[in-house]
């Protein structure tokens, strides 16, 4: 198993969509809770969500986005950018210190 990074940007205006999706999107999190590092959403400056940042344990980076792609917030197309990249936990206190 790796670890990828899930960095999603919302489309402008999908505010109510996020908040339609919400309940659905959390039962989901609830769901796949044994696959997530951490979860949760960007703001800006004002206080609105701007975006997603999950960190999941999987085999690839296509079933990182396949497992994706069962969130609700996918599916309600909430998101206009989606980068995932495996991610090496090199240091700091989610791991316990250091690798090296």
């Amino acid at each position: 198993m790796k670890t990828f990074v899930i960095y999603c940007t919302d489309k402008p205006g999908t505010e109510q969509k996020r908040l339609d999706a919400r309940d659905a999107h959390l039962a989901h999190i609830e769901a796949v809770m044994s696959e997530l590092f951490v979860a949760g959403p960007f703001k800006d400056a004002h206080g609105t969500t701007v975006g997603s940042l999950l960190i999941v344990k999987t085999e690839s980076a296509q079933a990182a986005r396949a497992w994706l792609e069962k969130d609700p917030y996918y599916a309600a197309d909430i998101w206009a950018d989606i980068a995932i990249h495996e991610f090496v936990a090199a240091a700091g206190k989610w791991i316990g210190g250091k690798i090296w």
